[in-house]
């Protein structure tokens, strides 16, 4: 199912060395400003979670169906266009990239003030995908660029905290100005914060590695990243859908106040990614994946099959310990064995399954859950984990039997 490289080591050993005392900075000024640039980028995009839906449904009149439209439309070209992006962002570099999508999410969230309708609406998310899949794929390549050798999982953990501190934090501000000013502030808000990501962005040295005129062009779906993204679509996938049903879930089985869920788990994320920062630098990338993965499923299943608070605190914290690794281990897998001036085309490839997961996740879970209960979809979900834990396995034995022959 599943193959590649294990990490940065080409002799194909399990397990990575410690760095030594003398390896190379991380925080550097140019790691430091992609990390505040994505964290105000990110800001901005978790403000908009549940504003753009209270907006569509409110203010424009749109009905569930047209909601769902709305906001999935941003989705829609983000898919589509991150391979494009991606090979922009090898051939342009990053630094275009990282600017000019801040800038068109900033004027597109604030063209939402000013929405007359729906069908505007739509139009104005569409644009959010383009700009989406601009920042998004050039903010892993640079960040791939920047991290030092035999660091890039810790890299990636420290990073990722731009991503889930915004998401976190976004939400808040933008229910603070929605309650003091309206819609219109907080659209405001919203794309000053993804001016600022812009202005940040400047700040940043290009750091995509120069290529000749004549270079072969790399395909849009690029090889080297389908084994690790399949792996990581399991994962994503089953933890999209977990989200989708998990407050309805509570509610069915009396937690009234299923943000609290959310609250650990986001905690738990952000605790074990600063804690464990060098641990996928240190362990075989597709050992800790298939690891991680185990973990969600395991999760995922003790909620479904232990209907009561403590079966869902607990579950979620599961989950929350193997998403932790999962996103750093196998991008830590991808990188080991591509290119850098190919980062930007490899980056993309895996961003992209990570839109198919947000997307088919909740489908497969919505279908499960209609025909046998929203606890035989969590099952669904866990096997889907386990599916991608027992592929990472093989793989990593695989790379063991390679080293020892």
């Amino acid at each position: 199912m599943m193959g590649g490289s294990e990490n940065a080591d080409p002799t194909g050993e399990p397990d990575i060395p410690a760095p030594t005392g003398d390896e190379p900075r991380l925080f550097t000024p140019a790691f430091i400003a992609l990390s505040l640039a994505e964290f105000a980028y990110f800001a901005a995009g978790g403000l908009e979670i549940p504003l753009a839906p209270l907006f569509a449904k409110n203010v424009l009149g749109a009905d569930e169906i047209g909601v769902g439209i709305a906001i999935g439309a941003l989705a829609l070209t983000a898919l589509f266009l991150r391979p494009v992006a991606g090979r922009l962002s090898d051939r342009r570099g990053r630094r275009p990239l990282l600017i000019g999508g801040a800038l068109l999410y900033a004027t597109a969230t604030a063209g939402h003030a000013f929405a007359p309708n729906l069908a505007v609406m739509i139009g104005l998310r569409l644009v959010l995908g383009v700009a989406e899949a601009f920042f998004f794929v050039a903010g892993f390549a640079a960040l791939a660029d920047l991290a030092p050798p035999k660091r890039t999982g810790e890299a990636l953990s420290f990073n990722s905290l731009s991503l889930y501190l915004g998401i976190a934090l976004g939400p808040l501000l933008g229910k603070a100005l929605l309650d003091a000013a309206g819609y219109q502030v907080a659209w405001f808000g919203a794309a000053a914060l993804a001016a600022t990501a812009a202005l940040i962005a400047t700040r940043l040295p290009e750091t995509a590695p120069p290529i000749a005129d004549d270079a072969p062009i790399v395909p849009m779906i690029h090889r080297a990243a389908i084994r690790p993204g399949l792996a990581l679509f399991s994962g994503i996938a089953a933890m999209a859908g977990f989200f989708t049903f998990i407050a309805i879930h509570a509610e069915a089985i009396g937690v009234a106040d299923w943000s609290l869920v959310l609250l650990e788990f986001g905690l738990i994320v952000v605790i074990v990614r600063v804690l464990f920062a060098k641990l996928p630098d240190r362990v075989a990338s597709y050992r800790l994946g298939a690891g991680a993965l185990a973990l969600t499923g395991i999760g995922i299943a003790m909620v479904a099959l232990v209907p009561s608070a403590i079966g869902l605190f607990a579950g979620a914290a599961i989950v929350a310990v193997g998403v932790a690794f999962t996103t750093p281990a196998f991008f830590s897998a991808l990188l080991s064995g591509v290119a850098p001036s190919q980062r930007g085309a490899a980056m993309a490839t895996m961003t992209v399954a990570i839109d198919l997961a947000f997307g088919v996740g909740p489908m497969v879970f919505g279908f499960v859950a209609g025909v046998a209960g929203i606890p035989s979809a969590f099952l669904a979900g866990a096997i889907l984990a386990f599916a991608g834990a027992i592929g990472s396995g093989v793989v990593a034995r695989r790379s063991v039997g390679r080293a020892a022959g």
